[in-house]
């Protein structure tokens, strides 16, 4: 590994973690990961990670806010979360459309496994079809609902959990079709 592309990956990370927050039940029973959508406060995490209708979201600056559950599909294991009391524009992430993912390609992980903030871990993709992007990324407990990301920093996926050591996540087309359907009516919480 070159000094050029640690030097590359580790201003990936600190890019992709200014867009990605800790997820805490309001009532202790668990946490994980979840990315800003939009900068007025969207968060999109896994369905399995919020199990109330409050959660409170870290930032990465440090301040905890509370977010409310606007919409879960437990079927696509994805939840959207509003931020309430943001003043300013949060950092959100750049999204890429999943279909256009090719095997090989390279992909990060960031997230909060084990309680540790913004940690990385690397891949490449497996196969990418309209359920999941399959990688070889490892997850561990609390990356869920935190995103899987390109080489340019854009989010392909958001990470969901490991099946036969590889590791599965919600394409980000389907998050896509997802907030469509919550902004038509067709889906809430």
């Amino acid at each position: 590994m070159t000094s050029e592309f640690g030097r590359d990956l580790a201003a990936l990370a600190d890019t992709v973690r200014a867009s990605t927050v800790a997820v805490h039940d309001m009532r202790g029973r668990g946490s994980g990961s979840g990315v800003i959508w939009d900068a007025r406060g969207l968060v999109i995490t896994n369905a399995h990670v919020v199990r109330g209708r409050e959660v409170a979201i870290d930032l990465r600056d440090g301040r905890r806010l509370r977010a409310s559950l606007v919409a879960r599909d437990e079927g696509l294991d994805l939840a959207a979360l509003r931020i309430a009391g943001t003043e300013h524009a949060l950092a959100a992430g750049r999204v890429r459309d999943s279909a256009s993912l090719t095997p090989g390609e390279f992909v990060v992980a960031v997230g909060n496994p084990h309680g540790i903030a913004g940690a990385v871990a690397t891949g490449l993709v497996h196969r990418c079809n309209a359920r999941w992007v399959v990688s070889d990324v490892k997850l561990a407990p609390g990356n869920s609902g935190g995103p899987l990301v390109d080489a340019s920093g854009r989010v392909v996926g958001i990470n969901s959990m490991i099946a036969r050591g590889l590791a599965l996540s919600v394409p980000s087309d389907a998050v896509v079709a997802f907030l469509r359907a919550v902004r038509t009516g067709s889906r809430a919480a």
